[in-house]
């Protein structure tokens, strides 16, 4: 048997069994590519290029802003700025039916595109809105719900880590991913928000509207204007071109942490909890993006990626079948595997199959991360599910009842986004991101 084809049968069964096992990711990762190594150049040499490879992997600008927004994050996670953006919120959308639930839905959103991660929306947001919904007579499982599934919008609106990783793998313009992600973005909010909307026809007690007065609601804004205007700042400067998306990410760790010392909610005794809390999510995102890049490897000497290519090739000539089929391949990776490490992994293989069909890569990007996001939201292994369920206070199985319109209303909405290309081409059209 050839050699190449020994080291990708012992990478797919080492990979296949650790996660079995409930291996953590990386180690799964980073032991079976490594020993795929080991098959074909030997030990000695395994381990020399595999340290060469984990340490290129990690050694990047770039790289650099996944760890300056993850510290935005926090510090604004911690900084009473996410309820500000909730009040903003609710002076938006406070006249809906179930205006509890939409403020949820755009509240995510905004801090979503502050913050550029799932986790830390459901969690900020989730804190905030679970006692009011529960206060006005809305289940725990649908008030968890709600925020579970608007909460991955902030992966596609920029700041998105997600984005940032696709970016380095695929080497596409990071100012033209950004500016795409926000109509599908700002689609998936809308999505949640039609969703909520047909729940409360069906059901009254979630009809409830808030009536703020205009005074009320200026001030309420105008409290949370500091906070949306990070937004302009960050985005605008890349799109300008006033500075790089790592000087942006840097730029945001200044601003919210002035920002909350001048709302007095971070003292100087918190920073060293929320430095802590920061870098322990920093460790594990840059760890995974270290060994995949011995994975890369490790699959380029085994010829797996030109094996999927070839066998996807000879199915069909149909670039609407061969998306169909990644798509499905996605949404089922998606369930037992977080975007970062599927990006990493699937990203070099599938990307060269879509382009040969004229993809374009910033399209594919969006698409990836749809589709990816809904994987956060779903059982085994949706990390924004358990953290929803969390902070919800409600067990997994009802919350996953009441998620499942919001599932099949997405899915719908991703397939309108990989065939509707300009969804996510017009917009660094317009603004000449390249």
């Amino acid at each position: 048997m050839d050699i190449a084809v020994v080291s990708g049968l012992v990478l797919v069964v080492l990979i296949a069994v650790l996660l079995l096992a409930r291996v953590p990711i990386a180690v799964t990762i980073g032991l079976a590519a490594f020993l795929a190594i080991a098959v074909v150049i030997g030990l000695d040499s395994a381990t020399f290029v595999a340290a060469q490879r984990l340490t290129a992997g990690m050694n990047s600008t770039t790289l650099l802003a996944i760890p300056l927004f993850i510290l935005a994050g926090t510090i604004m996670n911690n900084g009473g700025i996410a309820r500000r953006l909730i009040d903003a919120a609710e002076v938006m959308v406070g006249r809906m039916p179930g205006s509890l639930a939409q403020t949820n839905v755009v509240a995510n959103g905004l801090f979503g595109s502050v913050s550029g991660a799932a986790v830390a929306s459901a969690a900020a947001v989730g804190t905030v809105m679970s006692p009011r919904q529960k206060e006005q007579g809305y289940t725990p499982a649908f008030a968890a719900a709600v925020n579970v599934a608007s909460a991955p919008a902030g992966m596609l609106i920029p700041p998105s880590n997600t984005l940032i990783i696709y970016s380095l793998v695929s080497g596409t313009s990071i100012a033209a991913l950004f500016t795409a992600g926000y109509i599908p973005g700002l689609l998936w909010m809308l999505t949640c928000a039609v969703v909520v909307w047909l729940y409360t026809r069906r059901d009254p007690e979630l009809k409830q509207s808030l009536k703020l007065s205009l005074p009320v609601a200026v001030a309420t804004l105008a409290r949370a204007l500091p906070a949306i205007f990070m937004v302009v700042v960050v985005i605008g400067g890349i799109l300008v071109g006033f500075f790089t998306p790592t000087e942006s990410a840097a730029i945001a760790v200044v601003y919210s942490l002035l920002l909350s010392m001048i709302y007095r909610s971070v003292q100087v005794r918190d920073m060293p909890e929320i430095l802590l809390t920061a870098t322990k999510t920093t460790v594990i995102v840059l760890l995974l993006v270290g060994v995949s890049a011995v994975l890369s490897w490790a699959m380029a000497i085994s010829g797996i990626p030109s094996a999927l290519a070839d066998l996807m090739l000879g199915l069909t000539d149909s670039p609407t079948v061969i998306l169909l089929i990644i798509m499905v391949a996605l949404l089922i990776i998606g369930t037992f595997l977080d975007p970062t490490p599927a990006i990493l992994i699937f990203v070099p293989i599938l990307l060269p199959i879509v382009t040969e069909f004229g993809v374009d890569p910033v399209h594919f990007g969006i698409m990836v991360t749809f589709n990816l996001s809904l994987g956060t939201i779903t059982p085994p292994v949706g990390v924004t599910l358990f953290v929803g369920s969390k902070v919800g206070d409600t067990p997994i199985e009802p919350l996953v009842r009441r998620l499942l319109p919001f599932f099949a209303a997405l899915v719908v909405t991703l397939l309108v986004i990989v065939f509707i290309p300009e969804l996510s081409l017009w917009l660094p059209g317009v603004l000449g991101a390249e």
